[in-house]
Order: structure tokens, then C-alpha cells, then sequence
């Protein structure tokens, strides 16, 4: 549909910019002599906004629509990835500098997630909904493949980071663009409009049934702990951990390759999510979270080749168990809440970063990366392993498969 392509190719480019700036950001940092601890602090800045603002993202997402929450957030961030380019050209690494533009695009971000995930249902029936979510995964991770080259290679050519920085401002006017041409409503035939014709719920009622349904929903629950468990391990490893090793062993371009190896994978588990319908959900998220876990284990002990190999396959992992958990749970969620079970969800993805950088940042400081990557494998292992003893997780997805 025009409206998908729309969406997907924004996000693409968007995407790019992004992981432009997750180069930008740490190097900024580490070339202007900043310990591991201000970088932390510094991705805490980001990080706070961004789950504080996740609940109200998904709250306007259902009032407004989502597709109008992502457009003025998209301009709000633009604009305060403007401010860190010109702070970029004077060197300013301060945490008193780039604290606040930070903090903007980390509140931009908390705003978006949740509609960016609810206005998928919106553009697609039901049908098409899981190869909807494969296809905006992987071109996601196709984005976020190009951007840490592209970003690593401008660092590297011009020995800063103005230009990556700069180049994820214009992302945004790219996406603000794309998403001006959606059409405001859901579009007719799609899942989200069926759904809601179908569930008729008062508005102010909507509170009370995202929190019913995840308060039935126990397999949900594992799924949002394991959830949690994966980010405090992968946000503190990536924004910390691996810039810090990679800044200590491989320099910027090899920073830039684990980076985009983890890009790879995600693009190469996400289109195999779209095809994989007759495997049980439950089996396949299981079996994706493991081999998260034991990449994570692996990374700093197998050298740059094998660290980058580790990164491939834990992005593979979190790609594949992105598509499963999202097309279930959109395929059961009522169309009236959906915006707000989706920041839940997101809020437990990202709500531990500012937690995992800060906790990230001392650890590194005081111990060096290595310790940290097994630390983070082994809690995510232990926390699946405790999520298979739920009865209900283990027959996730069962019920309406196609």
C-alpha cells in the first residue's frame, strides 16, 4: 500500500540518521578525552526523557493518531539534532552541553516509539500484518546497517563529528516529509480500522482495558520481563561497552563494523520472521533470546572478526523476536488501546536505559568492558530460563495462528 511505502521509506532514512548519531554521540565523547562514566551520564540524559515520555506517547498516539505524534516529533528532534551539530563544530563535550539537546531527542523519541509501533495495524489488514512488521523491521535494520558505516566513515574521514551529526538532521526533514503525505486516518479495509468498528469502545474506558489485558495476559508478562532483562544488558553494551571496547582495540571503523554486523542481523532475522508462521511463537522467541544471550557471552573474548560474527547473530535473534512478539500481540490487542499496551511495551524496552548506561558506565570505568558483556548474557539466560516455567508463555501465539 502507498501508505506503508510511505511510512517504510522514511523510517529507512530516519534510521540512517539515527545510527549516524549513535557514532556521533560516544565518539564526540571519547575523542575529547570524557571518561566511560560522562559518557554514560551523557546517554542518561537521552535515556531519562525517553522512558518518562513513552506512557504519554502512547497515550496521544490513541487520541491524536499516531501518525501526527510521529510527524511534530520528528521536527522536535531534528531541530535539537541541529543544536548538537553546531555544538559538535566547537568540540563542546560538556555534559552541560550536550545534556539538553540530548535529553529533546531522547523526549522526541519516548513520544514516537509507541505510535511508530500502533500506526503499523493502521496501513495493513490483517493478512498482511506480519510481513507488514518483517518488512518495517528489516528495512529498519537495513537503516541502521548503512548509518554506523556512514557514520564511522565520516568520523574517521573528517576526524569529528559535525558531519554524522549532520547528516542525521536531515533525516529528519526527510521523514517529516514522508510522513506529511500519509493520509490521517486509518486506512479502510486495514487491521486497525476492521478492529475498531469492531470494538466500539468509549475512549475513556481505554485505561482500564490495556491494563486488563495485560493483567490476563501472563504469557505478555514474561515476554515484557524478558524484555526488560535484554535492554539492561544491550543498551548499557551498546551506548558503553562496545564503544568503549572498540575505542580501546579497533578505532572508529571498527566500531562502525560491530555496529553494522548487529544491523545485518536484524535485517536477516526480521525478513525470516515473516516466515516462520508455522512454528509455535513461544519456541521461536525462546530459541532467539538464547542466542542473544550466548552472543552477548561472546563478543570481547573471539577478537574483532568474531566479535563482529557475535554481534550478526545476536541482532539476527532480537530481529526474529521483534516479528514474533509483535504480530501476535498486535493481532490481539483491541484496536482502542493499542497505542497504549505498545508504549507498555516499549516503556519496559526502553526504560531501563538510563539505568543500564549509568550502571554501564561505572562498571566500565572501574572494571573495563570485558566483564560486562557475560554479565549481561547471563542475566538475560537466567530470566528466560525462570520465563519456561510459565505454563501460558509456553503456549504464546498457540490460539489464531495462521
Amino acid at each position: 500500500m502507498p501508505s506503508f511505502r510511505l511510512l517504510a521509506s522514511g523510517q529507512f532514512t530516519s534510521t540512517v540518521g539515527d545510527y549516524c548519531y549513535a557514532v556521533a554521540i560516544p565518539w564526540l565523547v571519547l575523542s575529547s578525552h570524557g571518561s566511560p562514566a560522562l559518557l554514560g551520564f551523557v546517554m542518561a540524559c537521552y535515556g531519562i526523557p525517553r522512558m518518562a515520555l513513552i506512557p504519554a506517547g502512547g497515550i496521544l498516539a490513541d487520541k491524536v493518531g499516531p501518525r501526527t505524534l510521529m510527524l511534530y516529533s520528528d521536527i522536535g528532534r531534528g531541530a535539537a539534532v541541529l543544536v548538537l551539530t553546531l555544538l559538535a563544530s566547537r568540540h563542546a563535550a560538556s555534559l552541560a552541553a550536550l545534556g539538553p539537546p540530548g535529553a529533546v531527542v531522547g523526549a522526541g523519541e519516548g513520544l514516537f516509539l509507541p505510535a511508530s509501533f500502533s500506526i503499523v495495524p493502521a496501513l495493513l489488514d490483517s493478512q498482511r500484518l506480519a510481513a507488514g512488521n518483517a518488512l518495517s523491521t528489516a528495512t529498519v535494520s537495513a537503516g541502521s546497517l548503512i548509518g554506523p558505516a556512514l557514520g564511522a566513515g565520516l568520523v574517521a574521514l573528517t576526524r569529528a563529528s559535525t558531519a554524522a551529526f549532520a547528516v542525521d538532521a536531515a533525516s529528519f526533514v526527510v521523514s517529516t516529509l514522508t510522513l506529511t503525505l500519509i493520509p490521517r486516518q486509518a486506512v479502510p479495509g486495514s487491521h486497525a480500522a476492521v478492529a475498531a468498528a469492531r470494538d466500539n469502545q468509549p475512549s475513556e474506558d481505554a485505561g482500564a482495558s490495556a491494563l486488563a489485558f495485560l493483567r490476563q495476559a501472563r504469557a505478555v508478562q514474561v515476554i515484557l520481563l524478558v524484555v526488560v532483562a535484554a535492554n539492561l544488558g544491550n543498551s548499557g553494551m551498546d551506548a558503553v561497552a562496545v564503544p568503549a571496547l572498540a575505542y580501546a582495540k579497533w578505532g572508529p571503523a571498527g566500531f562502525g563494523a560491530l555496529l553494522a554486523c548487529a544491523a545485518a542481523g536484524m535485517t536477516i532475522g526480521s525478513l525470516a520472521g515473516a516466515r516462520t508462521n508455522r512454528i509455535l511463537p513461544a519456541k521461536l522467541f525462546t530459541f532467539a533470546v538464547f542466542g542473544i544471550a550466548v552472543a552477548f557471552c561472546a563478543v570481547p573474548f573471539i577478537g574483532e572478526a568474531g566479535a563482529a560474527a557475535a554481534m550478526l547473530v545476536s541482532g539476527a535473534c532480537i530481529g526474529l523476536a521483534n516479528v514474533v512478539v509483535l504480530t501476535v500481540v498486535q493481532n490481539q490487542i483491541p484496536s482502542a488501546v493499542l497505542g497504549r499496551v505498545m508504549s507498555l511495551f516499549m516503556l519496559c524496552a526502553f526504560g531501563s536505559y538510563p539505568v543500564s548506561v549509568l550502571a554501564a558506565g561505572q562498571f566500565v570505568h572501574h572494571l573495563g568492558p570485558v566483564p560486562f558483556f557475560p554479565v549481561a548474557g547471563v542475566l538475560l539466560a537466567a530470566t528466560m530460563l525462570g520465563g519456561l516455567r510459565v505454563r501460558e508463555f509456553r503456549r504464546f501465539g498457540a490460539a489464531g495462528r495462521p
